[in-house]
């Protein structure tokens, strides 16, 4: 009964880690959104687009005959505003996997945390009967006592034992 019971566990369990693919098939696009977006927290994508920024202002406040993007650096704000259009929705992407799998792990705690609890109430059951048991049992005393009024009851009953014969030398030995 128990692998059966684990076995249907199994089956619901690749069930609901099925739907944790999303909205784009075997979820490669999602794999890679969260590794995306894990990126954009890191400190070295922070000082990599710090750089990214510094040169590019001074490039086109120094550099007179680089100029593609002269002062207020509107290409600048775009590149940002697109970054940011795509970014923000990489990582809400990616929020919702860890979402989906954090309540898929939880639910399974739930499970496992059930299954600990019977399993603990039926020892605590059988652990209670084996000292109903154990406390039903004969003390050592209350066995010595038995075993005395057995002996006595024996005795009573048993004739008395004849006092053994003399022994008899034979005239042919001695």
């Amino acid at each position: 009964m128990e692998a059966a019971t684990s076995s249907e566990h199994l089956s619901r369990r690749k069930a609901e880690l099925a739907e944790l693919h999303g909205a784009f098939g075997a979820d490669r696009f999602g794999a890679r959104a969260e590794t995306l977006a894990r990126f954009f927290g890191t400190p070295q994508y922070i000082f990599g687009q710090t750089v990214v920024v510094i040169l590019w202002i001074i490039l086109n406040a120094v550099a007179v005959s680089l100029r593609w993007d002269p002062y207020p650096f509107i290409l600048l704000n775009l590149a940002f505003s697109t970054q940011a259009a795509y970014a923000a929705p990489l990582i809400l992407l990616a929020q919702n996997r860890q979402d989906a799998r954090d309540r898929a792990q939880q639910d399974e705690d739930r499970h496992t945390a059930a299954r600990t609890q019977t399993e603990t109430e039926y020892l605590a059951r059988e652990v209670a009967n084996i000292r109903i048991l154990v406390a039903s049992l004969p003390t050592a005393e209350e066995l010595n006592t038995a075993l005395e009024r057995m002996t006595e009851a024996i005795e009573r009953i048993s004739p008395p034992a004849a006092a053994p014969a003399p022994l008899r030398r034979d005239a042919s030995t001695g």
